[in-house]
């Protein structure tokens, strides 16, 4: 009798063991393929973005083989990489952010810093725009050989575009910009390409600096095609010209538009590439120069130099031309790309044998600084 007992109640302990351990399986499984779906859920990590994404994070996750989306993370990601270090440089400025939206379609974040020890206006500036093309745009695409047909053609435009202006005349300015465009035409086929380029402007001619910056930008290139630095170094010289002037802006560097070959995919991985290679190509001249001792005449040369820049930006840029195009244009963001100071004096003209004059001599008639990268081609006009 007692071991009746004894084993019915064995039994009973047993079974509710078995019952215990299940229900632990049965909501272990479930606890367990919850945070499954929550790691998933949020695998784009926003914390080193000077701002989070325009486009909704969940919308990011659900197409991340989009190259819509590829080209947001890509330039949000150089964005701040590019910010930390100038960061790095000034030491205690830092860049204020600004993270907005339009009512037509997306966004973007402007980040800038003013009045630093070394950098007298820096902005670096991502947006990430869609809505319908404004007419004046699709005339100017059209003069470009894009062929767009129908009315209200939808776009999507992402790109990252920076301009650093420096305290110190020795210091170079630097801009860089790059881009992906998708329009979808009035029968629904979707054309796309990539644009962009890094290019120089010194306010005084250093053999040193022009060689480590176009060397830089070659071997970012060579990577990819042999045949992209000396095109798009030409194309470069050719589109940052002020005809008015007859001169060029600076020294040059790359500039590409409509790159839509040999496939998306390595058109992006160039486009990458050429981002990335913004550091290693400017930060070193701005740890060689940035102590540099310089004279009230060189910092007035430095602002006769800056009004060319802004020349350049109001009369000719197309980036600046298709900004304040767009319907719902941020004007603060588009312009940011100009100067605090610049300077205009009538028919001023450097004296020969000056370092200023054989600065001029370079920017009437561009040079070829790397030996054998010469292009016989013809670059499309601007």
């Amino acid at each position: 009798m007692l071991f009746t007992v004894f084993v019915k109640n064995c039994s009973i302990v047993f079974y509710q063991r078995q019952r215990g351990m299940s229900k632990i399986r049965k909501y272990g499984t479930l606890f367990t393929a919850s945070l499954s779906f929550f790691s998933q859920k949020n695998t784009i990590n926003t914390k080193d973005f000077m701002a989070l994404p325009i486009t909704n994070l969940e919308h990011l996750e659900k197409n991340k083989d989009d190259m819509k989306t590829k080209m947001e993370l890509m330039i949000l990601r150089v964005q701040a990489d590019f910010c930390k270090a100038l960061e790095l440089e000034e030491d205690c400025n830092k860049f204020i952010v600004d993270r907005w939206t339009r009512k037509e379609g997306g966004g973007g974040v402007t980040c800038v810093m003013q009045d630093g020890k070394i950098f007298e206006k820096a902005g670096v500036n991502i947006s990430v725009v869609s809505g319908n093309l404004p007419p004046q745009a699709v005339t100017q695409m059209k003069t470009r050989g894009k062929q767009l047909q129908g009315k209200n053609l939808p776009f999507f435009a992402a790109g990252i575009s920076a301009v650093i202006h420096p305290v110190n005349p020795m210091v170079p300015t630097i801009h860089f910009n790059y881009r992906y465009f998708e329009v979808q035409n009035g029968d629904g086929e979707v054309q796309w390409w990539f644009g962009g380029g890094t290019d120089l402007t010194p306010y005084y001619l250093n053999t040193a600096d022009a060689l480590h910056f176009h060397e830089t930008l070659k071997n970012a290139c060579d990577k990819h095609d042999v045949k992209y630095y000396p095109k798009f170094k030409k194309w470069c010289d050719k589109y940052f010209n002020i005809p008015h002037r007859g001169e060029r802006r600076g020294i040059g560097g790359i500039f590409f538009d409509d790159l839509d070959s040999p496939t998306q995919e390595k058109c992006f991985s160039f486009v990458t590439d050429m981002a990335d290679a913004v550091i290693p190509s400017y930060v070193p001249l701005v740890k060689r120069h940035k102590q540099a001792k310089y004279t009230r005449v060189e910092r007035e040369w430095q602002l006769l130099r800056r009004g060319r820049y802004v020349e350049f930006n109001l009369i000719y840029d197309r980036g600046t031309k298709f900004g304040l195009y767009t319907p719902g244009a941020r004007y603060e963001s588009i312009l940011m790309s100009l100067p605090l100071h610049a300077r205009w004096e009538y028919m001023n003209q450097p004296a020969e044998g000056t370092p200023e004059s054989e600065l001029l001599k370079v920017l009437a008639n561009p040079r070829d600084w790397i030996e054998g990268c010469h292009c016989d081609d013809e670059v499309p006009d601007n």
